[in-house]
């Protein structure tokens, strides 16, 4: 079934002379310029929109794969940090986001622009995708039938083994409460509060810091015994005393726990 699927993705690469993949170095986008690449036969440029939301890690395997790929790459800004919408942070925030994004990317490239959503997207409140459908982007992943569970089935079919172990990681964004403004020095904490956290827990899947009007909290997907979660904590506090944050405690991991809609409009992502 891998395979049917792979090969009615690369058909519908091909009815295109020339494309460009948005890649957030996600799992998702990943494969898909992964197999762009490899297999289309139409000229295929890989697109980064570089964001202060973006970890530094995934920047760094985007720019890795591009290397060792010899793939066609471009980094733009995506200057989602330049909307007041955006920064405000409402409910559909990532309508904005991705408003920005495309419309970067589509500045600096030529032909059709493709995203990494996949059939399990649909299923979420996505405000990004009503983005997409305005500036017309396409979702190979959505036209060939494949899911999440097929994505990573196809990383492991060609020995994608650092993007097979990737688990979802949404924006930086996604880990501030809705209403609490988005600024670029949150980020950098946030991703730092969770690069020192998954040091100390490499083996935790799940690990997010949320901004919250309560202070700072860490979520896992499963709280450590003591000493060890005493250990975090210290080292947690200590971070956000010297940021200018509360933090409030460890508890455990919950999708979308930021969006305070998140129950009324089906959000299941973050």
């Amino acid at each position: 079934m891998t395979t049917q699927k792979i090969t009615r993705l690369i058909q519908y690469f091909d009815q295109f002379e020339q494309f460009s993949v948005a890649v957030s170095g996600g799992i998702d986008s990943m494969v898909l310029a992964y197999l762009a690449h490899k297999f289309s036969t139409a000229q295929v440029t890989v697109v980064h929109a570089c964001s202060p939301a973006v970890p530094e890690s995934a920047l760094a395997r985007i720019k890795h794969y591009a290397q060792s790929q010899k793939w066609l790459f471009k980094q733009v800004n995506a200057g989602e940090f330049s909307d007041e919408n955006y920064l405000k942070n409402p409910v559909n925030r990532c309508y904005f986001c991705k408003s920005n994004l495309y419309s970067r990317i589509a500045e600096h490239s030529s032909g059709q622009i493709f995203s990494g959503t996949n059939l399990d997207d649909l299923k979420d409140f996505r405000p990004g995708l009503e983005a997409a459908k305005e500036l017309q982007v396409k979702h190979p992943y959505v036209e060939a039938g494949i899911n999440k569970a097929d994505i990573y089935r196809i990383a492991k079919h060609y020995n994608l083994n650092d993007l097979q172990c990737l688990a979802a990681q949404p924006c930086l964004a996604s880990r501030v409460e809705t209403g609490i403004s988005i600024k670029a020095q949150d980020m950098v904490f946030i991703d730092d509060v969770e690069v020192r956290t998954r040091k100390l827990f490499p083996t935790i899947e799940n690990v997010r810091c949320r901004i919250t009007l309560q202070g700072i909290f860490v979520e896992l997907d499963e709280i450590p015994a003591s000493p060890a979660l005493s250990h975090l904590s210290s080292q947690l506090n200590d971070l956000c005393n010297q940021q200018g944050h509360l933090f409030s405690g460890v508890r455990l991991y919950q999708k979308g726990s930021t969006f305070l809609n998140g129950l009324d409009h089906g959000v299941t992502h973050g």
